[in-house]
Formats: structure tokens, C-alpha cells, sequence
């Protein structure tokens, strides 16, 4: 991945930032904490660039998971409460006719697969962004 990538530049960033603080804290006189701290803010700073740089926050590798975990429950939980209610005439009564455009009867198989082709391009389209 990206972030993969950037391991060995960030590498030698941080290798020749270490030299850099070093340095100035030999001149102006820091104390070892002073220049840790230089060292972890710039650091992050760099960091922070090379990110911004390449597009590649580590928060969107799991920004995925966390919006495809609760819309697969909340399907999920849907789709078994339709299925447990429909046991009822009334419910299975509302399936048959509560459909739109090419599918009119919920109760029916889809025989133009329009929705299960629909469905799957969707969730490749989510997958690969």
C-alpha cells in the first residue's frame, strides 16, 4: 500500500531530522527532553506532509470498515425483520404490491437481475474507493 511506500522515506526523514535537532541543540544549548520534542514535532509535521502528499491518511484505510460495518447490520436487521413479519397475510400482502418500476411484486424473483447486478457494481464501486 501507499502508507507502505512512504516507511522508508519517513525513515530517512526522521534519520536526518535526528541530525538536524542534534545539531541545533548543540548550538543553541537544549536539554536532551527540549530537543526530544523538537524532534517528535517536526517529525509529525513531516509526517503530516507526506500524508497530505500522498493521499494516504492511515484513517482511510479503515474509514471502509466503518461505514460498511453498521450499513451490513442495519441491512442485515432489516432484511430479518421483513422476513419475520412476512409470515403475516397482511405484510406478505404489502410485498406483493408495494413494488416500483420493473418490479412491481417484492414476493417475486427479479428476472431482469437489474438489482443483484446493481448491488454488486455498488458494492465494488465502495470497495475499490
Amino acid at each position: 500500500s501507499q502508507l507502505e511506500n512512504l516507511q522508508p522515506e519517513i525513515k530517512q526523514l526522521a534519520e536526518r531530522l535526528r541530525y538536524e535537532v542534534s545539531v541545533r541543540g548543540k548550538q543553541v544549548g537544549w536539554s536532551e527532553k527540549v530537543a526530544r520534542l523538537h524532534f517528535k514535532k517536526n517529525l509529525r509535521r513531516i509526517v503530516t506532509e507526506l500524508y497530505v502528499r500522498d493521499n494516504c491518511h492511515p484513517f482511510k484505510a479503515t474509514l471502509l470498515a466503518w461505514v460498511q460495518i453498521p450499513m451490513w447490520v442495519c441491512v442485515s436487521l432489516a432484511l430479518r425483520n421483513c422476513s419475520v413479519g412476512a409470515t403475516s397475510s397482511e405484510v406478505q400482502e404489502q410485498f406483493s404490491s408495494g413494488g416500483a418500476l420493473w418490479f412491481p411484486d417484492l414476493t417475486a424473483p427479479d428476472s431482469t437481475w437489474i438489482l443483484p447486478v446493481s448491488l454488486g457494481l455498488v458494492n465494488l464501486l465502495i470497495v475499490e474507493v
